[in-house]
């Protein structure tokens, strides 16, 4: 699921990402300073190899609390060291530094009077090394390589990097996006049978890929009894169905409810990536009607059509201050005018949706909001060096919350990026 590279006409160095998790680092950076005091515990973890969902089932398993007693700012990779923020309400400092794990450590540990809660961080910092098994089939030499990855990162600098959702958004069948519309769309028989079936050789593998076999041949009893323990949600419901198989609205109701906003909120990537793809080549120009985001606060306002009016907020937005926004479409989502807004309502149409679609019981009332269509990488550098696994060139850079590092490797390396 790659998307285009605003970048296209220069060469990328290609190469690798996550040969080993020690190439791809990323810290949490705090949105505000803890108190030291307070009824929740929060500490910083260093994750290696596991996913956060991951991290979360053996604390929980280890305090006797459930994953929802723990509150975290992101969700992080697997192949990855990663250090974040996790919290948790009456706990013992010294029982959270007290525990060990394979590959988790408790780093720091303080105490705060409220719960760390989704998108409370103020970005990440992110050290990545990129590596290549021949450096000749990059450019012609590691040091050309280091010389193209420079030239692209001066654009992106000067343009902005588009702000595209990256496909770890999308599930590792890529089609999380899917589920969400037909959930959206109400066709509970297209959902469970790409949820629960539809087996793929290249990513369903074990005991899931018979299972799905098991489903797709209308075998659900089969299906229920293969599927692994620790799918709970899909063990379930595939019990339901092979219960009773007319009852698939039902079965739809019985879906966890974080799941089914998760799918929702893929299906909003995928809108916004295909209004973006449209916007490509000028998300450095605004157009009037545009709703343009504040970089500083996150707030939109409407682009005046007035030409001189419209000038002067170029000339911001070539500063770096504002950019065009795309939409997170939902019922309540604010609309830009003019081409901007036809070009919005396309999309939404060519997906067989409306606002209104959005306004749906299972999805839990999507109201909707506004996205940057461009991103500034920060305290970017771009250095070549070695270790004994080889020459690599090493990026490292800050980005704000709910931009993807992928995006900006993709653009340097020209490659599909290797994710999660």
């Amino acid at each position: 699921m790659s998307e285009p590279y605003l970048t296209a006409n220069l060469p990328g160095i290609g190469g690798r990402i996550k040969d080993q998790p020690e190439d791809f680092r990323v810290e949490e950076l705090p949105l505000y300073k803890v108190d030291g005091v307070g009824e929740h515990c929060w500490f910083t973890i260093e994750k290696n190899g596991i996913t956060t969902y991951q991290a979360l089932n053996l604390l929980a398993k280890a305090l006797g609390r459930r994953t929802v007693d723990f509150g975290y700012a992101g969700l992080k990779d697997a192949r990855a060291i990663i250090r974040q923020q996790i919290s948790i309400e009456r706990e013992p400092s010294d029982r959270i530094r007290a525990l060990t794990f394979a590959n988790l450590r408790i780093v720091e540990v303080t105490r705060h009077r409220n719960k760390l809660k989704i998108g409370h961080l103020a970005g990440n910092r992110f050290r990545v090394r990129i590596r290549h098994e021949d450096w000749t089939k990059a450019g012609g030499s590691p040091d050309q390589a280091l010389a193209n990855a420079r030239a692209v990162v001066a654009i992106l600098q000067r343009t902005g990097v588009p702000n595209f959702f990256g496909p770890q958004r999308f599930g590792m069948r890529k089609d999380n996006h899917l589920l969400g519309l037909a959930l959206l769309r109400g066709q509970s028989q297209a959902f469970l049978d790409r949820w629960l079936g539809d087996p793929d050789p290249e990513v369903d593998h074990g005991q899931v890929l018979l299972a799905r076999r098991h489903y797709a041949g209308g075998r659900l009893d089969l299906a229920a009894a293969q599927w692994p323990g620790h799918l709970e949600q899909e063990r379930r419901v595939l019990q339901m169905l092979a219960r009773s198989p007319a009852q698939k609205d039902r079965a739809m109701h019985a879906v966890d409810l974080r799941l089914r906003r998760l799918l929702v909120c893929a299906l909003q990537a995928y809108l916004f990536n295909e209004v973006l793809k449209r916007r490509l080549a000028q998300i450095a120009n605004l157009l009037p009607g545009d709703l343009a985001w504040k970089h500083d606060n996150g707030a939109v306002f409407s682009v005046p059509s007035d030409p001189a009016l419209l000038a002067a907020e170029q000339a911001r937005c070539q500063a770096h201050e504002i950019s065009p926004s795309g939409p997170m479409f939902g019922y309540r989502m604010s609309e830009p005018a003019g081409d901007a807004g036809e070009m919005e309502k396309v999309v939404l149409a060519a997906n067989a949706l409306t606002p209104e679609s959005f306004h749906h019981p299972l999805a839990e009332k999507v109201k909707g909001g506004r996205r940057a269509m461009r991103f500034f990488p920060s305290d970017l550098t771009v250095l070549r060096s070695v270790d004994d696994r080889g020459t690599f060139i090493e990026l490292a850079f800050t980005l704000p919350p709910g931009s993807f590092a992928t995006v900006l490797l993709a653009e340097i390396m020209k490659t599909d990026v290797a994710v999660d």
